[in-house]
């Protein structure tokens, strides 16, 4: 790039330290120094200018967003996987490019999902809290605070992509049997690697599982995939653990069924209104039903770096005449 003007870039949320240096190394680079998402005027002011724009998920740049973008914004290069955020058809016929960051919070996803299908049977949150709360914790005693045993229990995962197998391998090891639903059966090698049984149908999946896993991706499609219908075929022993996108569920429908006995419990990553957390669910997790993280499933160091070094790479490849490697078309949205 060098004896060419640079790109300007502007990056709408605090990156990590090593991520916003290397981007000022490269590019134009237009950081912030609150870590607070943007405005809608200040996301006006970003597209008007920018040649190149570095949003994440706490951003909506929907067609409203880019019909006021200037002509020389080129590129929208995700810092994040999920896209759902973002008009990429509206893009497209503005002849504005977007990539994402995929392949590289695969794990840190997955070990996030074990924890959670860890600590809701187990009610591990609620035994922290116990020692955390009044004191009156007076010893052991044989029959309190019994949870549930996951050896052995039925694993039904929805969504058997990167992340929904890596969850698999894990839990694999846990003595939990593998089960799946997915638009596309995966291959014999890996069915047979984890043992895992496939299910066309996901309503005959549900009925049938001890735990739930939601590991697809947010599209129109599977926006509320486990609807009040499908949650209902579940049984009352059950558990569902989300650390997907909030509105694959319909939550209104889940907190019914946890108030109600009719399931089990639930660990919750993602919601459907974020960052609003509805409080029928905190009310819930007083009653040791729900387990509740703030949307933290790929907050690793590691991940969050690897994530800026794929957009740099997504910015340069399109800035030196080529096709970025993650580039996001409307039909695969």
């Amino acid at each position: 790039m060098a004896g060419r003007k640079k790109p300007l870039v502007v990056i709408t949320r605090k990156l990590p330290d090593q991520v916003e240096t290397r981007m000022r190394e490269l590019f134009d680079a237009r950081i912030v120094v609150e870590d607070r998402p943007m405005t809608q005027p200040e996301l006006v002011a970003a597209v008007k200018e920018a040649d190149v724009l570095v949003p994440t998920i706490t951003d909506r740049i929907d067609a409203a967003l880019l019909a006021q973008a200037g002509p020389n914004l080129k590129l929208i290069a995700n810092f994040g996987n999920g896209v759902d955020h973002i008009d990429v058809a509206a893009a497209a016929k503005q002849s504005i490019t977007v990539t994402n960051t995929p392949n590289v919070l695969t794990e840190d996803t997955a070990d996030m999902t074990m924890g959670l299908l860890l600590t809701v049977p187990r009610r591990l949150t609620e035994g922290a809290n116990v020692l955390m709360g009044d004191g009156k914790w007076v010893g052991w005693s044989p029959t309190w605070m019994l949870g549930r045993r996951i050896w052995g229990k039925r694993l039904g995962i929805v969504g058997m992509g990167r992340i929904g197998t890596a969850v698999a391998r894990r839990a694999k090891a846990f003595g939990l049997s593998i089960h799946y639903h997915n638009r596309h059966r995966v291959t014999p090698v890996i069915e047979d690697e984890l043992e895992a049984t496939y299910w066309e149908s996901l309503d005959q999946m549900l009925a049938r599982m001890d735990i739930i896993s939601v590991n697809c991706p947010s599209t129109p499609a599977t926006f509320h995939l486990l609807s009040a219908r499908r949650l209902a075929l579940m049984q009352p022993s059950a558990y569902i653990v989300n650390t997907a996108r909030g509105d694959i569920i319909d939550e209104d429908a889940m907190i019914q069924m946890l108030q109600e006995g009719k399931l089990a419990g639930a660990g919750l990553d993602v919601f459907e209104h974020e960052p609003a957390v509805n409080p029928k669910l905190l009310k819930l997790v007083g009653k040791g039903k729900v387990v509740l993280l703030p949307h933290m499933g790929s907050a690793t160091i590691e991940g969050r770096i690897d994530m800026g070094e794929k957009v740099i790479i997504n910015i340069r490849t399109f800035f030196d005449g080529h096709r970025p490697p993650d580039r996001v078309l409307p039909e695969r949205v």
